[in-house]
């Protein structure tokens, strides 16, 4: 396995717009794209923080994972994302030592990456997402 960094901290937001408001205005952050992913049913900010990303998410939809998260869990930490290089061979190989994949095969997520999620049953209860850079 290929990892080469934390690509982002996904953080489950209610309100993007007052959540940008918190992170500009308290922590002094600056968010530099707001972006729609339609097929997952949410809209997302960005905030570089040194080599790292926070990316806020909220819901587009009551039905989208990001809102059964939030119902079930309230807002914070929804996942942990990791840059890697070979997705797809990446993806086999965590299959092959047991993980359960929530995605078998790379989809496109925000900014344009391939994305692949793990399953936080088999991740000490970390949902985990795979990224590659195209």
């Amino acid at each position: 396995m290929d990892i080469t960094h934390i690509e982002h901290i996904g953080i489950a937001v209610k309100n993007l717009d007052e959540s940008i408001k918190y992170y500009e205005n308290v922590l002094g952050l600056k968010c530099y794209a707001v972006e729609e992913v339609t097929d997952q049913k949410v809209k997302t900010a960005f905030f570089m923080v040194g080599q790292t990303k926070i990316e806020l998410l909220e819901s587009t939809s009551p039905e989208g994972p990001i809102a059964k998260f939030i119902e079930k869990k309230g807002e914070g930490i929804h996942h942990l994302a990791f840059a890697c290089n070979n997705l797809a061979d990446t993806l086999t190989e965590v299959e092959g030592k047991g993980i359960q994949l929530i995605d078998k095969t790379p989809r496109k997520g925000a900014e344009g990456l391939d994305i692949a999620f793990l399953h936080p049953k088999s991740t000490g209860g970390v949902l985990t997402e795979l990224c590659e850079h195209k």
